[in-house]
């Protein structure tokens, strides 16, 4: 399955912070019927990213109903991101 969506990314605070993606509501359906075949446990769903130029394997997590997909620090520095951007993201459900 490959999906692609546009978001605005944003700052989670806690006690590792970390910067998200959330995958619009009308694709996470998708998302939930596929993740029966392929999560390894927690509803989270292994995924291959790319946003620009720069691609990475990754997990969604199911948040609130939806999924969000983690960017990595090394893939904002490679793309100039942060907090408050809106960026395409193309995701490939591995398994």
């Amino acid at each position: 399955m490959d999906l692609e969506f546009s978001g605005e990314m944003w700052f989670w605070k806690g006690p590792a912070p970390w910067h998200f993606v959330t995958v619009p509501e009308e694709q996470c359906g998708d998302l939930a019927a596929a993740s029966a075949s392929v999560t390894y446990g927690w509803g989270m769903i292994p995924v291959t990213a790319r946003i620009g130029g720069t691609g990475w394997r990754t997990s969604l997590y199911p948040k609130d109903g939806r999924y969000i997909v983690p960017v990595r620090a090394a893939v904002r520095k490679a793309e100039g991101l942060q907090a408050g951007d809106v960026v395409t993201v193309r995701l490939t459900v591995d398994g």
